[in-house]
């Protein structure tokens, strides 16, 4: 009976293992997973389903997994593209990957409204941003980069979910850093005397960022029914300032490329710098992204090479942005362009400030489509500024001799010429009261032999105090940047440092170079030529300024300097532009 028994079980188990397996059954998606699973946006490039489609799967509506289920920019699309390349393999032509990521930033992209927020991050702007929405989520983001990368993205909820996850799986160390809660959960009741809110950094990051950040808003829904090619064919003025230069003035002509793409432009640009009259010409390409979106490069390959990161306004009358170089970025200029027309444009002074009781000041007024037999009368600076003589006049200069009075009202003044304007061109004011060094807090990194040296540049605006006579008030007068001599001292943060010796160099015009990478045998403890500095500004006003001896004394104002060691881990993002 035993061997019976056996046997029977023998072949059951036989034929079981034989017998196919029943086939899983898929878990039911939620409505809220179907809902998620809507808002995708379906991919339409045969190229990138191509590139990607090995491991982002498309459904029976064109949307691909991961990739229909974000927005961003130029960069955010490029940045992912390098990490497919250098982590997962992908293999990518250059030539291809640019027109993914042109195909990417056109259909999933982000709204004019979406995007200027985030500026700064892909103008590269050096600036403490502070994302006041929710501190919690700025302090988990920001623990590791800037929180302009983050504000810059679109993302559905479960897309999110998943970019929190990739960074714990890629980044372990994140959960200690910033993602998860430290020591026991909270009892006690908060101020407003709720219950303690005791999840992780993470999640209040991942529910803030699903909400502010949703794939799907009516910005992105406006804007890309409205896309359309930019058509920036014909002549553009140019007006912008560049610190410890000061303000530049041109023209551009934007072309059509030869590629035939709607989207391309090449570029022909001059302008001069007011303060000194020199006088500069540039060349570059453009690709325009989403239809406002300007990536630019001109005099590629030449030592003055600049980027240019800039945005086309909707009515598609002016551009701005920023044209930066230098190794980690940090020089550069601020750039808009106006539409040129029939009509006149000024764009601006030489200088920017007129002193009460001055007379015969000789003035330049930088513009474009001036009409030639300009009088005094069709130059207009307000009451107390009187244009005595039109010294020469041509269709972007004119050259004029003012006289300003000694009661004349402080304050802005609109310039009109030729029934065109230009508002807070220029400021009236009594005497000059004290002085700032911009930036107030500098930086520049040591290198030269291993790692590039990143540069800092200072300027000195005077100010005059303005009707209360009381200085930093709303009513101050900024007079612009003025002459002064330069100067470094030392920062006294530790007791007998000698930062001042080895930090490096500061110029006559306010250029800060820094020392070479070290370590330095010279210094004490064998360290690297790091450390705080201040950088002093002297300004002497000239003599016969004033009748006043007080006014005459000089000024001097300071900022702070730190010379750090350079980042040993960078992303490049340069290729955005053509």
């Amino acid at each position: 009976m035993f061997w019976r028994v056996l046997l029977v079980l023998v072949v059951s188990f036989s034929l079981a293992a034989q017998a196919p397996a029943p086939a899983a059954k898929e878990k039911e998606k939620s409505e809220k997973e179907k809902e998620e699973i809507e808002q995708g946006i379906p991919i339409t490039s045969q190229t990138v389903k191509d590139a990607c489609g090995a491991c982002h799967k498309s459904d029976e509506k064109g949307r691909m997994t991961r990739i229909s289920y974000r927005r961003t920019t130029p960069e955010g699309w490029q940045e992912t593209i390098k990490r497919m390349v250098l982590l997962n393999n992908v293999p990518v032509q250059p030539e291809k990957a640019r027109e993914i990521v042109r195909y990417l930033a056109d259909n999933l992209g982000l709204a004019p409204e979406e995007a200027q927020p985030a500026a700064f991050e892909v103008e590269r702007r050096m600036i403490d941003y502070k994302y006041a929405a929710d501190k919690d989520t700025e302090g988990v983001c920001t623990k590791c980069h800037s929180m302009g990368r983050v504000i810059a993205q679109r993302r559905t909820k479960g897309e999110w979910d998943l970019l929190l996850a990739m960074h714990r799986g890629y980044y372990p160390l994140s959960d200690f850093q910033a993602f998860r809660r430290g020591g026991p959960p909270r009892t006690e009741p908060g101020p407003d005397g709720r219950p303690p809110d005791n999840r992780h950094p993470m999640d209040k990051a991942l529910a803030h960022l699903s909400g502010a950040f949703p794939l799907k808003t009516p910005e992105w829904s406006a804007w890309s029914a409205n896309f359309r090619p930019p058509h920036l064919e014909g002549r553009w003025a140019v007006s912008g300032y560049e610190l410890g230069k000061g303000p530049i003035y041109g023209e551009m002509r934007i072309l059509p490329s030869p590629s035939s793409a709607d989207n391309e432009y090449i570029t022909e640009t001059r302008y001069t710098y007011a303060r000194n009259g020199s006088a500069v010409k540039r060349q570059g390409k453009v690709i325009i992204y989403t239809g406002f979106q300007w990536r630019g490069r001109s005099n590629p390959g030449a030592q003055d090479e600049l980027r240019e990161v800039m945005f086309v306004d909707r009515a598609r009358r002016s551009i701005s942005g920023r044209w930066f170089s230098g190794a980690y970025d940090e020089l550069g200029m601020d750039v808009k362009l106006q539409r040129v027309g029939g009509d006149p444009i000024v764009l601006g002074l030489d200088r920017p400030a007129l002193k009460t009781g001055a007379s015969g000041v000789e003035l330049q007024v930088f513009g474009t489509n001036f009409p030639a037999g300009l009088g005094p009368s069709s130059v207009d600076l307000g009451p107390g500024v009187k244009v005595t003589e039109v010294v020469s006049a041509g269709p972007d200069v004119v050259k004029v001799r003012v006289d300003v009075s000694a009661d004349a009202p402080m304050g802005a003044r609109d310039l009109f010429v030729a029934g065109a304007s230009r508002e807070n061109a220029a400021v009236v004011y009594n005497k000059v009261d004290y002085l700032k060094v911009r930036p107030q807090a500098g930086m520049a990194r040591v290198g030269g032999v291993v790692f590039p040296k990143q540069f800092q540049q200072f300027e000195a605006a005077a100010y005059s105090n303005g009707h209360d006579g009381k200085p930093d008030t709303k009513d101050d007068l900024d007079l612009g940047a003025v002459n002064v001599t330069w100067s470094v001292e030392e920062f006294t943060a530790v007791f007998g440092d000698d930062d001042l010796q080895f930090v490096g160099t500061l110029d006559a015009n306010g250029f800060f170079t820094p020392n070479v990478d070290g370590p330095n045998p010279k210094r004490k403890n064998n360290t690297n030529n790091y450390g705080d500095v201040w950088v002093v500004a002297t300004y002497t006003p000239p003599a016969g300024s004033s009748k006043d001896e007080k006014d005459l004394r000089p000024l001097r104002a300071r900022a702070h300097l730190l010379v750090t060691v350079p980042l040993y881990m960078r992303f490049e993002q340069r290729e955005v532009a053509p």
